[in-house]
Order: C-alpha cells, then structure tokens, then sequence
C-alpha cells in the first residue's frame, strides 16, 4: 500500500438480527448422520434452530418449540447446509472480468500482491473484500477459507479482516506471511500479526484467525517457519493453508515438505490448496495425519494446473474457488464440474483398456458431501458442513418449485446437478438470517455496493492502462510454450476473440 493511505475502517455492514429461536417446518431436509458418515433424507421434516446451533431434526413437527420461536413454512422446499469453500482469494473481487483469459504466469505479475499494493488502499481492501463476502453468502457459502495475501500492511490487513467480520459470513481468515520486495518483510509482519489477533470484535464473530504460508519448500526458511509456527501456537490459529502444486510449478509445500520438518502431525489442521501434483507418498502423509487438500476445478482448468491425482484422495479431499474474479464464486458449480471430471477420468481408465464402462463411478452424494461435510472435516469443525443437532446453524433453502426444481424426487440430485444460485431462497450463518426471499438482508448492503463500484470503476480503469507483463521464456527452469488454440471460427485467421473491457 502507498505511504500514508491508511484509512479508518468503521464496521456499519452488519447482518440482519435473527430471533433466538426458529422451526423450519415440514421441508424435504438433507441432514447428516454421524454414524454413517452420510446424508439422511428426512420429507416432512423440520429442524429446530436456537441462537447458533441446530437442536432438532425432526421427522415430522415437533410437539413443542420454545416460547416467542419464529415458524417458517418450508413445505416443498428442501433445506441443506451451507457451503464449504477451502481456499479463496476474496480481496481481489474487483478484478472481476478483466482476467477472463489470464494465464497463472500473468496473473503472478499483473493481479498479484506482488503488484497490488503499489495501487490499492485500506479502503479498497475493505470494499472488495466485503462484496466478495457477500457475493459468497448470496450464493449459499457460508464458511469460506480465506488466504488472504493483501496482509501487506497493517492497514490493509486490518481492512480485510474488519471486512470478513463485518459480512456475518463464517471466514478462515488465513493472514498471509509474505516478503514483497520494495514493500515489507516477514520479519515485520509479525507484530501486524498479533495486532490482528487482539482485534476488537473478532472474538464475538463467526471469523476466526488462521495463517496463510508458501515458503515450505523447496527451500525452507527454517528460522522463519519456527517463528510462524511459535505464533501458530501461541495463538491457537484455527488453520494453516498453503498453495501446493509440485509438478512443473515448482512450488511444492507438500506434504513431505512439512512432513520432514516435523509440522504436519499437529493439532491444528492444514489445508494443501491444489496439490495438483500430490505423490503417493504425499497422499499417504495426508491420509495418516488426517490433513487435506482443496480441489478448485474451475481454477486447476483455467490456469493449467491441472488435477491428475486428485479424484483418487476425495476421502481428504474438499472443494475451494480460488480466484473468483476469473469463474464462479459458488461451490456448486465447482462440485458439479468436479463430480463430471472424476467422472470422466475413470470413464477414460476404462476405455483406455479398450472396455466399457458398466456402472458410475461416482455419486451425487459424495459430490455433495464434498460440499459441505469435507470442507468441516478439513477445518476439523465437527459442528459444520451437516444438519444434525448440536451442529451450527449455517443452513439453505432452495426453492423445490422453481423452474429449474420443479419435478425433484431426490433432493441430493435436484441441488447437485439442477439447481443454480437462482433458486437459493434464504441463508443462514449462525442462525441469523443474511439472505431471504431471494435477497440479501444484510444491513447496509445497498451502500457497501455502491462503495465497491466506486473502488472497482477506479482501479479497473488502472489495470486497463497497465501493460502486460512480458511472457518469460522459462518459469522454474521449465520452458515456457503456447498451447495450440481452440477456434470456432471457420476458415482462415483467428477466431479468439478479444477482451471487451
């Protein structure tokens, strides 16, 4: 961030005051059971929310509700649990739709908090930030794991992080530890570090801190790293993330890199963003420290990364969006192009032998549970990602009678593979309402958009003037190439298209 443009943040964009009690009544609810491991559907059902937690799940309604409860009417609707996001980046909301064909090396020098912070303000953080996060709620994601790489400044830190709490949403908030040359070191960092974690309001919001680190290998900082995980404890983070591709990437922090320096078996969970090219003994470490990864089919396809390995670890497997300025903010649509891709991956080891396929390979459930139950799993919250009692109310209602609905008889497969954030009637995070009949309810939601606008018209017209950054010849000591193009249009010249900005 520029000298001097630290600006006071003021936490006006609160949620919507729920009532301590509600009875959802007689909906079709995909609960969770614990014993099984999988989903149970209940028709007719009703869950009983107070304050922040579910306290019954009934097959049909309850004969008493506590005094003064809210009744909502949820016949031929089917409520769900919220979302689970793994890893995202969602300071940079404002670039949305100026990198619709960027490349990940491009991205690294042109969207990146290596060039960033030469341009933005704590403001700015606080406004993208913010719309991300209701972006995100508006699209049934109640949980998200931020990796939160605008941790430039104490400025900009303490925006993004006043933003997450700010939005009611439940965020990871992951401060990243990161030297920016020209900027700020990692040895500064760590007092903006504890400042955070004293934060006011913090303590008494649905966000917790976590740590955001990628400079677990090749060539560890072993000093650096002992500090990062003395902090780690200290101040008992509830997750650490870390960008792992491997592979031609050359950023590996795998999880042998942590493994061999005596941090992967830990109390606190560990989130492998990626692990486009997790190893069988990697995936051996992951399955024996119960540690996972966070698959983000759009962006692995979008930025080449890829995903060869990783439909055969799902079982430490959750879903993630990444840079949601390029696709899709809702993990829906994640889950849906992830289940189709494990499929066609399994399909093709069959026709490779040169048989057919007799059955499928995978379900909508574990798609769904992909979701939701795995992204609890690799946070370790056992009260998250389900519809059992003693679990957080972070719920869904989707709307059964939409067009896109109408006719559902499973309501796994009516969510997995038919329904769009258009037919999410109203989310709760925490038992408090932050979207309903279609609209987000949040206070103040209609200034917190202008202010975005404002913040993305200004620093868009900046990125439109920015030059590329020049393709290198090699990346990690592996050359650089152009994959052949894909055109639909016929006959000479080339039909790419351009970027209408």
């Amino acid at each position: 961030m520029r000298p001097g443009n630290g600006i006071a943040i003021l936490p006006v964009f609160l949620t919507a005051v729920s009532a301590a009690s509600i009875l959802f009544k007689g909906g079709t609810v995909v609960a969770f059971n614990k014993q099984t491991q999988g989903l149970r559907v209940i028709r007719g059902g009703s869950v009983l929310v107070e304050n922040d937690r579910i306290t019954g799940v009934f097959d049909s309604a309850p004969n008493r509700v506590p005094p003064r409860t809210e009744i909502v009417d949820i016949a031929g609707k089917i409520i769900t649990p919220g979302f689970i996001d793994t890893h995202r980046h969602g300071w940079q909301t404002v670039f949305k739709t100026i990198a619709s064909n960027t490349t990940l090396l491009e991205f690294f020098g042109r969207y990146s908090s290596f060039v960033a912070p030469f341009f933005w303000n704590a403001t700015d953080i606080y406004d993208s930030q913010l719309a991300g996060l209701y972006e995100a709620l508006n699209a049934g994601v109640t949980t998200s794991l931020d990796h939160a790489t605008h941790t430039w400044s104490k400025d900009a830190a303490e925006a993004g992080l006043q933003a997450c709490i700010d939005s009611g949403a439940r965020v990871f908030w992951g401060f990243t530890f990161a030297n920016i040359t020209g900027l700020i070191t990692v040895e500064q960092l760590y007092p903006v570090f504890r400042s955070m974690a004293a934060k006011v309001g913090l303590s008494s919001s649905p966000t917790t801190l976590g740590i955001a680190y990628d400079g677990w290998g090749p060539n560890p900082n072993i000093g650096e790293i002992n500090k990062i995980m003395a902090l780690a404890k200290e101040l008992n983070v509830s997750v650490i993330t870390t960008h792992s591709l491997q592979g031609p990437w050359g950023f590996s922090n795998s999880p042998e890199d942590i493994h061999a320096l005596n941090y992967l078996n830990i109390s606190i969970p560990i989130v492998f963003s990626h692990a486009s090219f997790l190893t069988p003994t990697g995936a051996d470490l992951l399955r024996s420290t119960n540690q996972y990864i966070s698959i983000t089919p759009e962006s692995e396809m979008h930025y080449g990364q890829t995903h060869p390995v990783s439909y055969s670890i799902q079982d430490q497997a959750s879903l993630g969006i990444d840079t949601h300025i390029t696709f899709s903010t809702d993990i829906l649509t994640q889950a849906r192009i992830w289940l189709q891709q494990a499929r066609y991956e399994r399909y093709l080891d069959v026709l490779e032998q040169g048989k057919l396929p007799g059955s499928n390979p995978m379900s909508v459930e574990q798609a769904f549970l992909l979701a939701t139950r795995n992204g609890a799993l690799a946070l370790r919250r056992d009260d998250l990602g389900g519809i059992f009692v003693g679990a957080k109310a972070d719920l869904i209602i989707w709307d059964g009678n939409s067009p896109a609905m109408l006719g559902w008889v499973d309501p796994v497969a009516a969510v997995i593979l038919h329904a769009s954030v258009g037919d999410i009637e109203a989310v709760l995070v925490d038992g408090k309402w932050v979207k309903r009949a279609g609209k987000l309810v949040a206070q103040g939601y209609p200034r917190a958009r202008e202010r975005f606008l404002r913040t993305a018209r200004r620093l868009q017209a900046v990125w439109r003037d920015m030059p590329l950054p020049e393709t290198p010849a090699e990346f990690n000591g592996n050359p650089v190439v152009n994959p052949d193009r894909v055109d639909v249009v016929r006959g000479p010249g080339d039909g790419y298209g351009r970027i209408y900005l």
